[in-house]
C-alpha cells in the first residue's frame, strides 16, 4: 500500500510542477502577445511545447507501467481498482 501511495504521489508531483509551469507559460504568451511582443510570445510559446512534451512522456510512462506490469500483476482487488483509477487521470 506505501508503494502504491508514494508511487501516485511521484507522478502526480511530476505531472503537477510541469502543469503549473505550462499555465504560467501560457499567461507570459498571452500578455506578450497582448503587448505585441511577438519575440517574447515566440519564446513562451517555443518553451510551452516543450513542457507539454514532457507532459506527454510523463503520462506515457505510467501509462505503460500501469497497462503492462501493474495492472496485470496486481494481486488485491484494491490494488487493481487504485491502479485502474490512477490510470484514468492520466489519460
Amino acid at each position: 500500500v506505501e508503494e502504491r501511495n508514494l508511487l501516485s504521489v511521484a507522478y502526480k508531483n511530476a505531472v503537477g510542477s510541469r502543469r503549473a509551469a505550462w499555465r504560467i507559460i501560457t499567461s507570459v504568451q498571452q500578455k506578450e502577445t497582448s503587448k505585441g511582443n511577438s519575440d517574447n510570445a515566440s519564446w513562451a510559446k517555443e518553451f510551452c511545447g516543450k513542457v507539454e512534451g514532457e507532459l506527454q512522456s510523463i503520462c506515457d510512462d505510467i501509462l505503460s507501467l500501469l497497462g503492462d506490469v501493474l495492472i496485470p500483476k496486481a494481486l488485491s482487488d484494491e490494488s487493481k481498482v487504485f491502479y485502474q483509477k490512477m490510470k484514468a487521470d492520466y489519460h
